[in-house]
């Protein structure tokens, strides 16, 4: 049903409710407005227009569609960021139509970035007020034992990082017992279970050193160590704790407020534990100090104490430790020398597609478009300029014949053209016989005659000047 006042009565058929254009638009936006409450819509800006009265018009669009979206003043003043064609956005807003034109529309009340973008922003802020807190401060952070007695690792026990890091402790130094803590490292939910497994791992006093670990990935794969609840753990907790997230150009929130930031999760592993060789090797050294003390002290059982000190040098567990540490760097150098061979054409052939690809992006296209898009309005400016020129000439040419040719033009001379009554042109005496009508037309003015006199020529040429001189007046 329409409403009262917008709707015609037709006496001779039944009665219909029709609705005037505005009347339709408004009972349309009545009804969505009702029916759809504020909503979120995700989208890239595009045509965004910022007219002088401070509000903001854009079409948001994804794959398949677009939505004309408008902004009031009121509200785009508490924008946090620029808005930009071509920026993925978040909006909340109402669904409406603009009744004048009949446009369905979102009435956009906020907008913040989606995607990375917001992430970055996140991170940033959340950085500068942890840093403000003084949670950064080395003054607060504990220095991890040179030896642990036992290391707890915080990650997920299915990763790579797990791996990595029993490997290198194992390598470096594999007396030191090693406690997995698992807990998930992304997702929904993981930030505030990380937080949860480290507040447990402090109470629970099993390890006087912790790695919280995960392996490489995009921002919002590293995002769960962004987070203000681990940050907050992390601060709180008394047992050191060594983070090693992502590769060495990964910084999260985590990196700052641990006790130890690691680059790579075998970096953390690199950090825990020193090398049992150089340890073995320093004990070797206190060990030939402490024999020859002794032996300076024990001057008496010198040889028994060379012979059992020969002895014992030989079956040495650092001696075979040493020569199985050396084995093990060998075949090390190796593997890397063998994985660095078999790496080096992938990675010279990833270059190359790379560099393809990089020259085959729309980025690369659309400047490759534009600059022959401003080539074509320079030469199709010039062409105009040319034609336009080309034809003035022309015409100032034309103009010239024209003129040149102008009958009128012959009356400034002192010639004249006689008209009949019929108003045809007298160009022969014959045709004007005496008491004839004329009309005389000159260059200024004209006159009306009547002809007393004909004098036709002979052959009926036209008289020459100076015979018209002879002839009476």
């Amino acid at each position: 049903m329409g409403p009262p006042g917008d709707t015609l009565e037709l006496p001779f058929e039944a009665a219909r409710n029709i609705y005037t254009v505005s009347a339709l638009n408004r009972e349309v936006r009545r009804l969505i407005e009702d029916r759809l409450s504020t909503v979120w819509v995700q989208g890239e800006i595009s045509n965004l227009a910022q007219p002088s009265s401070g509000h903001l018009y854009w079409s948001m669009k994804d794959e398949n569609a677009q939505l004309r979206c408008v902004m009031f003043r009121q509200n785009n003043r508490l924008l946090k960021f620029s808005p930009e064609n071509g920026r993925e956005v978040l909006a909340r807003g109402k669904v409406s139509i603009y009744e004048t034109r009949g446009e369905f529309q979102l009435v956009v009340e906020y907008l913040e970035e989606a995607g990375e973008g917001l992430l970055r922003r996140r991170f940033e802020e959340l950085k500068k007020k942890l840093a403000a807190e003084g949670l950064f401060e080395a003054d607060r952070k504990h220095s991890p034992p040179r030896l642990p007695e036992r290391i707890g690792i915080l990650t997920s026990p299915s990763g790579a990082a797990v791996r990595d890091v029993l490997t290198v402790l194992a390598r470096r130094f594999p007396a030191v017992p090693v406690l997995v803590y698992p807990t998930p490292v992304q997702g929904e939910g993981a930030a505030d279970q990380i937080a949860r497994t480290l507040r447990l791992a402090d109470a629970r006093q099993e390890c006087d050193l912790l790695i919280l670990t995960r392996g490489g990935g995009s921002l919002e794969d590293l995002w769960s160590f962004n987070e203000e609840v681990v940050a907050r753990a992390l601060a709180a907790i008394e047992t050191p704790v060594i983070v090693g997230v992502g590769h060495e150009i990964d910084f999260t929130i985590a990196d700052f407020v641990a006790d130890v930031r690691a680059p790579t999760p075998s970096g953390a592993a690199e950090i825990a534990v020193p090398n049992c060789v150089e340890w073995l090797s320093a004990l070797n050294v206190i060990g030939s100090r402490l024999a020859r003390a002794v032996g300076q002290r024990l001057a008496t059982p010198q040889h028994l104490l060379e012979s059992l000190s020969h002895r014992l040098n030989r079956s040495h567990p650092g001696v075979q430790l040493n020569q199985s540490s050396q084995r093990l760097d060998e075949l090390e150098r190796r593997l890397r020398l063998h994985l660095e061979r078999s790496l080096a054409v992938p990675q010279s052939r990833l270059a190359e597609l790379t560099a393809s690809l990089l020259g085959a992006t729309p980025g690369h296209l659309l400047t490759s478009l534009r600059d022959r898009l401003n080539f074509c309005f320079r030469d199709l400016d010039h062409g105009v300029h040319e034609v336009i020129q080309t034809r003035r000439n022309r015409l100032s040419l034309a103009e010239r014949a024209l003129q040149s040719v102008n009958p009128l033009a012959t009356l400034d001379r002192g010639y004249s053209i006689v008209t009949d009554d019929d108003g045809r042109v007298v160009t022969n005496a014959n045709t004007a016989k005496p008491g004839t009508s004329i009309d005389v037309r000159l260059a200024r003015g004209g006159l009306s005659a009547t002809v007393d006199e004909s004098r036709p020529t002979a052959d009926g040429s036209p008289e020459t000047p100076r015979q018209l001189a002879r002839q009476p007046s």
